[in-house]
């Protein structure tokens, strides 16, 4: 295995997810069809990285902050962590999608959480998160 192929193509193919997801406008259903798949299939390679550092090298040390930095020293691991992140940032923006159109929230109110969950995961799942409370409330009071 390559570490820097895996790594140039998970990004590529997360990238070209969230560009499709952020069209959602235009034909929501397919579009966050094919981002949940990318983001399944990079799981699928998360499962294949996993399975192959385990038989390689055996059960990592999660219980210390020095086996953790331990592990993400080496290019395999960290492409492992890395590919993790990029499926789970995913699949919470194709289920903000869903979900702010099962509230109607306006689509350039979501826009932002989904650029800072592409970017920086949890930032953006605690702004949609607010902003679905936001939302909320505000309706609670026009009633």
């Amino acid at each position: 295995m390559n570490p820097e192929l895996v790594f140039s193509v998970t990004n590529i193919a997360a990238l070209a997810a969230w560009v499709v997801l952020l069209c959602y406008p235009l034909r929501r259903e397919p579009i966050v069809l094919a981002a949940r798949g990318v983001a399944a299939a990079l799981s699928v390679v998360y499962v294949v990285l996993l399975a192959r550092g385990l038989s390689e090298g055996g059960a990592p040390d999660f219980t210390t902050l020095a086996g953790v930095s331990a592990l993400f020293a080496q290019s395999e691991h960290a492409v492992l962590g890395w590919t993790h992140y990029l499926a789970f940032d995913l699949w919470v923006g194709t289920w903000a999608v869903e979900e702010a159109a099962r509230r109607r929230l306006p689509y350039l109110l979501v826009l932002p959480c989904l650029a800072l969950t592409f970017l920086v995961g949890p930032v953006g799942l605690v702004g949609f998160l607010g902003l679905c409370a936001g939302w909320r409330l505000r309706s609670a009071e026009r009633a």
